[in-house]
Parts: structure tokens; C-alpha cells; sequence
């Protein structure tokens, strides 16, 4: 069994040391790419000269939206329950704190959910996926996790996941949910969902989506990030819905202490815009579907690219990014000098001219050839090329798409070329 803390490595050669450590480097959210919805800027605006503090856990336009949100989503919520911090980061480290013990997360996940744990002095535990979709633990493997754990004197207590994922892009089936949902529970496991990409779903009609705090709601704290699907990454923002019941108030009131401690408030005017955004007005829903159709239709481009150029990936689902595999063209890519996930992720950045994280920042395994593609900076270099892609019938024809997924294609390509080329004759 192998904890999260990665091994250290020396830096790849001509790269600075700077922005390559496990908490000091953390891929952001891949961000939508487009320009701030008008609306949106006026809210902020309509704010900017608010100079009072925003209460500790938001104020009660903020939480009372916050549970609006929820309940269209099928989750029961009161102010009471909810909470609100400046991005899910923050609510993240502050559940951490007030739970205690180990914490466990699948392998891969969101780079930033064991960087925190570490902060506190925690130990946290990967545990494998299975075949079919990332986010969610496989349940045996699970309990066997939690089981060495135990034996060695661990103390698991929280275990984090997201059904709909980053980095894998992947929805998890209902069945397996359920069957981890219930080992977590079994085991005395108090559940943190990361549902910050539930809302961009690629084929919403035809995916289904069960959020844990569904299955088990004395059990489950449901966190969003506002910038998956309602706010610009540059407003942080985050929401955050408590079980019912004393262990959920009792956690809730822990989580505000550490708030406190941290100062953790919402920059007023973004309290302000989140409160808007979660209010789901006209402006905002039609913005957010025709976002989530553009980066469906450009992540399944990337998608065939990467499998047509010889690599592996799972069929994206959600989100704006590809989780790819490129284990089939290791012999080409060692000639490059490319033999783990960072010098795979150097590679990529230096040829693409844009960010490629390794799959080690999400802690999957250094040594596999795995990245995560983002779609946003595939949509153009201005804000006129962007929203000429939202506004596109077909945008995916647009030059400038086609330039950036040419240049992947490019680099895949040779890559493939050169591993057939020196493929032993049979």
C-alpha cells in the first residue's frame, strides 16, 4: 500500500525546480476559456463598493441561493445546513481538519484534494478505480484499503470522491457508487462529494448522475466549486451542504471554527455574483448549456485525436478536459527523452505551448505515461476567437480550433510513426 506523498525526483533538466512540488505546483480547474458572461460582470459590479466582511460560511442571500441549488438538484437543504468559502480548497481543508484521521481518495483525483491533507499532517491513501470510470473508489478495493490501514494503526475517516471527475473526464455508473457508498458507510467512513462538475455533463439526457448525499444523507457533504459550471476560476467561490442531524451540525459548526482561524470569507462582491450565479437566472443556464455543448463537442475531438494518434483514453463524459494515455507510444516517446509522467508533461507543455499536467499531480503513478488535457485553451488565443466558438454552428471548423488540434495531432503523429517505424518485424 503506498501513500499519496510522492517520491522525491530531481527536476527534469532545463527545468526550474519552482512550480514542480506536490503543493506548491497544483493544475488549476480547467476554466471554460470564454469571457465573463455579462451578467455576471454587472452583479460584481453592481457590489464593488461593498467594504463590509462577508459573514464566516457566506451571508444568508448566499446560503439561502445555495439551497435553492440544491433542491432543484433533489437535496432537501436548509441555510443551516450549507455553507460557503472562497473556492473548495478551502472548505476541503477545513473538513479535513475538523474530521481528523486518514483520508482516502481514488487514484487519480483532483490534484487538489491531497495536498491538504498533507498540510495538516495527514496521511492519505490512494485507492484504484476500476477499468471503466475514475472518481469513485472500487468498493473492494476500498475496504481492503481501509483494512491494511487499520492494521498498521491507521485511523480512516473521510473518504473523498466526485461522480462526475477531474481529471478522467468520466461519469461513475450508479451501481458502482452504491456498492462503494455502502462499504464507505459500513466502515464507519464519513463521505466529502466533490460535485463540482455535475452541472457539465456532455449527454445530460442520456448520463445518470446520483450524488451520495442521495444514497446516504446523514453520511455525505456535498462541495461545489462555483468554477466548474457558474463563476470564473479568478472568483473563488465554493458551496457546501452538511447532513442533517447533530453529526452533520456538530461538523458544520467545526468547519466554520476552522474557517475562522483561516479567515477564509468570501470577497464580498463575489458573494454577491455566487449568490446571483446560484439563483440559476436565464442569462446564466443559457450561457452554462451552450458552454458544456461546445466543450462536449471539442473533447470529443480531442478524444479521437489522441486515440486515432495511437494513445488511450476513456470517452469524455463531463468537464472540460481528456484524461490520455500514451503507454502505446513509449518507445517513441523514450527516444524524446520521456519516460515518466513529468518529463511527459514537459514534453507536451514545451511542444503544445500550453499546460499538459502529468498524470503524478493527480497521484496516479509517476512512472505511467498519463496527462490531462484541458479543451479551453483549444477555443483561440483572443476573446473574439472564444466567443465565436460559442457562438459557432460548427466550431469545430473554425481555423484556429482546427490549428490547435492539429498541433496535438502533429506531435501524436510522429510519435506513432516512429514507434511503428521501429516495431521488430514479425
Amino acid at each position: 500500500m503506498r501513500r499519496t506523498d510522492p517520491e522525491g525526483r530531481r527536476p527534469a533538466r532545463d527545468t526550474p525546480a519552482r512550480g514542480h512540488g506536490p503543493v506548491r505546483y497544483g493544475p488549476p480547474l480547467p476554466d471554460d476559456g470564454l469571457p465573463v458572461l455579462p451578467e455576471l460582470s454587472a452583479a460584481l459590479a453592481a457590489a464593488a463598493s461593498r467594504g463590509g466582511e462577508e459573514p464566516v460560511g457566506g451571508g444568508p442571500a448566499l446560503l439561502d441561493a445555495a439551497r435553492g441549488y440544491w433542491e432543484r438538484r433533489g437535496l432537501p437543504t436548509t441555510p443551516a445546513w450549507a455553507t460557503a468559502g472562497p473556492g473548495a480548497p478551502a472548505l476541503l481543508l477545513a473538513l479535513t481538519a475538523a474530521l481528523g484521521g486518514d483520508v482516502l481518495v481514488p487514484r487519480p483525483c483532483a490534484a487538489w484534494w491531497a495536498p491538504y491533507a498533507r498540510l495538516l499532517g495527514r496521511p492519505a491513501f490512494h485507492v484504484a478505480t476500476p477499468a471503466e470510470s475514475g472518481g469513485v473508489p472500487d468498493p473492494y478495493a476500498l475496504l481492503e484499503t481501509v483494512r491494511r490501514v487499520r492494521d498498521e494503526g491507521g485511523d480512516p475517516r473521510l473518504l473523498v470522491l466526485s461522480v462526475a471527475d477531474d481529471p478522467t473526464a468520466t461519469v461513475a455508473p450508479p451501481e458502482l457508487l452504491h456498492a462503494t457508498v455502502e462499504a464507505a458507510t459500513g466502515e464507519g467512513l464519513h463521505l466529502v462529494s466533490d460535485e463540482t462538475w455535475r452541472d457539465t455533463l456532455h449527454a445530460p439526457h442520456a448520463t445518470v448522475l446520483l450524488s451520495p448525499a442521495e444514497m446516504v444523507p446523514d453520511r455525505v457533504t456535498v462541495v461545489t466549486d462555483l468554477a466548474g459550471a457558474l463563476l470564473p476560476a479568478g472568483w473563488p467561490a465554493a458551496v457546501a451542504r452538511f447532513p442533517e442531524g447533530d453529526t452533520g451540525s456538530a461538523l458544520h459548526a467545526r468547519v466554520l471554527d476552522v474557517l475562522t482561524a483561516l479567515g477564509a470569507r468570501l470577497a464580498g462582491p463575489v458573494a454577491v455574483a455566487a449568490a446571483y450565479a446560484l439563483g440559476e437566472p436565464e442569462p446564466v443556464t443559457t450561457r452554462r448549456k451552450a458552454v458544456v455543448r461546445l466543450h462536449a463537442r471539442v473533447a470529443a475531438a480531442l478524444h479521437a485525436t489522441v486515440v486515432d494518434g495511437g494513445g488511450v483514453a476513456r470517452p469524455p463524459q463531463a468537464g472540460r478536459h481528456l484524461y490520455a494515455d500514451l503507454e502505446p507510444l513509449r518507445a517513441a516517446l523514450g527516444v524524446q527523452g520521456v519516460g515518466d509522467a513529468q518529463e511527459l508533461e514537459d514534453f507536451l507543455t514545451a511542444r503544445l505551448g500550453r499546460p499538459a499536467p502529468g498524470g503524478h499531480r493527480f497521484g496516479d503513478d509517476l512512472q505511467a505515461l498519463r496527462v490531462r488535457l484541458a479543451t479551453g485553451p483549444l477555443l483561440g488565443g483572443t476573446d473574439a476567437e472564444r466567443l465565436e466558438c460559442l457562438t459557432s454552428p460548427a466550431p469545430l471548423e473554425l481555423p484556429h480550433v482546427q490549428r490547435a488540434l492539429m498541433s496535438l495531432r502533429s506531435v501524436l503523429d510522429e510519435l506513432r510513426d516512429d514507434a511503428q517505424r521501429w516495431e521488430p518485424p514479425r
